[in-house]
């Protein structure tokens, strides 16, 4: 726990209400409209190339058809950010201004809260710290001469909270202290390190940019050093922490996310300074690594946010320098793993974006970044530069070097183009002998990998094209997933959804959690062994536990996190959250005859099936059994045949 005591259940209810769940997960990921109400993106806890991560903002509720994953709003801050249920409730109550009640000992004073909450709140406190000190401090001339220099103003330095670190040695140190924090947190949080008397500031005398994460929250620092005394390196980085790592985080993501979303566009710069020259020129995608290489991590962060379309753009600016080659090269490496098609900007005479803003003005900066030389291009004739191509013995070694590159290009279209593409920046005549020596790599490539089939719950391929929600998120998940011991069983046989059995109990099941007024009473008076398919049995038994349905027609969103609540264990509860967020199965008004239906259909079936049963009994006892018993069974297969002739002549109007 975070706090000094359990969580008051009513301000953990506040909380779920204040923050709907829409604008928390659209921090993180682009959102897009999925039909009958709910949206859809790319999952952040797995990855995949359509979206099947769905939100439901009525229902507040989550739930992933890939991965299963799922919840409400304060199980996606959990999970997306690691935190423990408290600081979930805890970050989100800040952010809707919340004061939260614990129940033991009182208000929760700031001591005892979680590790992350604190970093965070120590982080956020000295960003202000050092933008007073840029802003108003004597010393911090020397800084805002850097920036004026570089063409940014006070109201440029605000706008990313640019700020100055004090010369001295624990100024900062003294003023958290003072804030309450203690020294371990102090030094935990990477703002101090250990001197020889105690805690000393890690940051002095530099010029002071705040790095956040996706969700806004600073949680480190870039530092730029401004004197000839300071013999650290020139940029210093928050080393990493808890709440910091240098390969998870993109400086400007928090300023850019919103419009590379929008946009489906990206432009990745090398510096702070790029940033803010790139977003100052009106180029507000710009985003830049925090004292890393562009890398695998970096991508995973943009993809989300691109959605992965065909459209997307990402454009690398990268120093026309042998070390911005070589970066671009690098990201080249890592560009497989995008869907979204990557090209490089290079600024004339090697400019990079702050220097040509400053020489050529905003529109020159905007003019860079258009997209340009698709990187796979510029990776290519960075290799064939290297080589001799006037000599058959030149051109074989440069396609000795460059073909495997091509090789690695996944897409074979793509690939036999770029094998054209490749012949002709070598000089060489026969494409087809280039194109053909690619295949070859790219095949051998395949081969030494010694792939075996495909998993069976592993990444499908592109063209397999996305699974219908009523084909796919279910069976082989609820097939072998694992139920704990001693619960009702979740899983069982393979559900075969085309089975009108099946189908049909799913969407009751659906109208039961989605629209209970539409089925209550009446579902309430459904027995457990009315639900063929173990996984809708267990459902059908926690919304039982919960209350049932008629409760949930009253309070809607409390009555989905009591029947999640009541849910046995993680299969069941997953299998709760799916059916309430999976749409409808129905190209008509979902009204009370369509729910009439669902029932009706659940209903005759359960009726046949116990007719079937009655019958095998009487042929089993022939007319040798008891008379009376006879007569009791002869008469319940009377009423119930009866009941079924009702079911079929009135629908509804018999249950």
């Amino acid at each position: 726990m975070a706090g000094g005591g359990r969580i008051n259940d009513e301000d953990v209810k506040a909380v779920r209400d204040a923050v709907p769940i829409d604008s928390v997960v659209s921090e993180y990921l682009q959102l897009k409209n999925a039909g009958g109400g709910n949206l859809k993106g790319l999952c952040p806890f797995h990855d995949e190339k359509s979206p099947s991560f769905q939100v439901s903002p009525a229902k507040g509720l989550f739930h992933c058809f890939g991965c299963q994953e799922g919840g409400d709003t304060i199980t996606f801050v959990m999970k997306v950010d690691h935190l423990t249920f408290s600081e979930a409730v805890e970050r989100l109550a800040a952010q809707a201004g919340i004061t939260l009640r614990y129940e033991e000992g009182g208000y929760n004073p700031s001591h005892q809260r979680g590790e992350r909450i604190r970093l965070i709140e120590a982080h956020k406190i000295a960003a202000q710290f050092y933008a007073e000190q840029l802003a108003t401090g004597p010393e911090a001339d020397t800084g805002r001469k850097f920036l004026a220099e570089r063409g940014f103003d006070q109201a440029a330095a605000e706008h990313f909270n640019v700020g100055y670190s004090p010369q001295g040695w624990d100024h900062l140190t003294r003023y958290l202290r003072g804030k309450g924090f203690t020294d371990k947190e102090i030094l935990t949080s990477g703002l101090a390190q250990e001197g020889r008397r105690g805690p000393i500031d890690r940051f002095r005398g530099r010029l002071m940019w705040p790095i956040r994460d996706i969700g806004g929250e600073v949680v480190g620092f870039g530092a730029r050093k401004l004197y000839e005394s300071d013999n650290g390196p020139k940029y210093l980085n928050t080393p990493d922490t808890p709440v910091y790592r240098k390969s998870q985080v993109l400086y400007g993501i928090d300023l850019a996310k919103k419009d590379i979303a929008k946009s489906s566009r990206a432009v990745v710069v090398e510096g702070y300074t790029d940033v803010m020259a790139c977003h100052l020129a009106g180029v507000t995608t710009a985003i830049a690594t925090c004292g890393t290489a562009f890398g695998g991590d970096h991508i995973k962060i943009l993809r989300r946010l691109l959605m992965d379309n065909g459209t997307s753009r990402v454009i690398f600016t990268f120093d026309g320098d042998s070390a911005g080659q070589k970066a671009a090269l690098r990201a080249f490496e890592d560009d497989q793993k995008f869907a979204a098609e990557t090209y490089i900007a290079i600024a004339p005479d090697g400019m990079d974006p702050c220097e040509l803003r400053l020489a050529k003005g905003d529109d020159a900066v905007a003019d860079l970044v258009q997209p340009r030389t698709p990187l796979f291009e510029f990776a290519l004739r960075q290799i064939v530069a290297r080589y001799d191509l006037d000599t058959p013995a030149g051109r074989a070694a440069a396609l000795d070097e460059a073909a495997p590159v091509v090789a690695k290009i996944k897409n074979v279209g793509a690939q036999h183009e770029v094998a054209v593409q490749l012949a002709g920046m070598l000089g060489i005549l026969d494409t087809q002998f280039v194109v053909h020596r690619v295949a070859q790599l790219a095949r051998w490539a395949r081969d030494r990998g010694g792939r075996g089939p495909a998993p069976a719950n592993g990444p499908r391929h592109p063209q397999d094209g996305p699974r219908h929600p009523q084909d796919g998120p279910g069976a082989a998940h609820r097939a072998t997933a694992p139920t704990a011991p001693g619960s009702r069983a979740a899983s069982g046989p393979p559900l075969n959804l085309r089975n009108p059995v099946h189908a049909t109990e799913r969407e009751l099941v659906k109208l039961a959690l989605q629209r209970p007024e539409l089925v209550s009473p009446a579902f309430d008076a459904y027995g457990v062994d009315e639900f063929t398919a173990p996984p809708y049995a267990a459902v059908r038994q926690a919304i039982q536990d919960a209350g049932g349905a008629e409760a949930g027609a009253q309070d809607p969103q409390e009555y989905l996190i009591r029947v999640r609540e009541a849910a046995p264990d993680d299969t069941v509860r997953s299998m709760v959250t799916e059916l309430a967020v999976e749409a409808i199965m129905v190209r008509r008004p979902v009204d009370e005859n369509y729910a009439g239906e669902q029932l009706v259909a659940v209903r005759r079936r359960a009726v046949d099936r116990r007719i079937q049963e009655i019958q095998s009994s009487l042929a089993r006892l022939g007319h040798q059994g008891d008379p009376a018993q006879l007569a009791a069974v002869q008469n319940e297969l009377w009423v119930l045949q009866q009941y079924g002739q009702a079911l079929r002549e009135r629908g509804a109007a018999a249950l």
